[in-house]
């Protein structure tokens, strides 16, 4: 058994542009270790839902500090069998890490976080002033 080096110096751009999945604007550049996020603003909230399926709730690590929210995960499994004249060793290494700047309206001391169903979801509370006030009668004098 030999190995066997590729090298794509010969056009790799023109050549890896027309023969790969995405000639017509496909996903091949997008980083698709890194989850997907959704974020809503609701009243008295926002919510942060990412999505990762396969993941222990565990293996996620969710910080705050100065005003900064970073989720990051990191999973590692490692496979090894051993038969009588060979062994087979398995190992896997992903990781992601998403950063976000909170806004002054968010209380960031009251953060909740949740996993099921692949889902880690985020409830960011807004502080007390930045919810809408109720509406007021002024009488005119």
């Amino acid at each position: 058994m030999s190995i066997v080096k590729r090298n794509n110096l010969i056009f790799p751009s023109l050549l890896n542009d027309f023969m790969g999945p995405d000639w017509l604007g496909g996903t091949d550049k997008w980083n698709t270790t890194v989850p997907a996020v959704n974020i809503k603003d609701n009243e008295k909230e926002f919510e942060l839902e990412l999505a990762v399926p396969g993941v222990k709730k565990d293996d996620f690590t969710v910080e705050v500090d100065h005003d900064v929210l970073t989720i990051s995960s990191e999973m590692k499994s490692d496979n090894e069998e051993t038969k009588d004249n060979y062994t087979r060793k398995e190992f896997s290494y992903s990781s992601f890490k998403r950063a976000f700047t909170l806004p002054e309206t968010v209380n960031g001391s009251k953060i909740d976080a949740k996993y099921e169903d692949g889902i880690l979801r985020l409830t960011l509370p807004k502080k007390q002033e930045a919810l809408p006030k109720p509406k007021r009668l002024i009488s005119i004098g």
